[in-house]
């Protein structure tokens, strides 16, 4: 992914790439997004589905932890999901992580299973296309690889 798109990524959800900077010792964070641009868009939503429903769950917590004069049951805290490594595989995004719930993994599936129709070049709609490496690619980025 162009420098400037990791960069966007980076700086619009800071909690969620915590990790991008750290060492490869710690996260595989440190080497970016190992994908195309065709997928940026598919990412900036996944992401902020994530942290919107991560902060609006844990500020309705805290709200009635502190006033719930109708004995509304409490959700319970969503952990802060962190991105550990983001990346192509067999033609479609894997997004590994920690933290998060139920919702965040069932968006993230979500996104991994739509980019399997995304072409990862240019995000236009595509198809897993073999060749000695899986990618999904529009007919102008396959390039007659089948």
């Amino acid at each position: 992914m162009k420098q400037e798109l990791d960069e966007y990524l980076c700086k619009v959800y800071p909690k969620l790439f915590a990790d991008r900077n750290k060492p490869m010792t710690e996260t595989c964070m440190c080497w970016g997004f190992e994908c195309g641009d065709g997928w940026f868009n598919i990412l900036d939503q996944l992401c902020a589905n994530i942290q919107e429903h991560i902060d609006w769950r844990n500020s309705t917590r805290e709200r009635l932890l502190k006033d719930n004069p109708h004995k509304i049951k409490i959700p319970d805290e969503v952990p802060q999901l962190v991105a550990t490594q983001v990346k192509e595989k067999y033609g479609t995004l894997s997004f590994y992580y920690s933290g998060g719930d139920d919702y965040c993994a069932g968006v993230i599936a979500m996104a991994e299973q739509m980019s399997g129709k995304t072409c990862e070049v240019c995000g236009n709609t595509g198809s897993r296309r073999k060749g000695g490496w899986i990618q999904t690619l529009c007919e102008e980025h396959s390039n007659g690889r089948e």
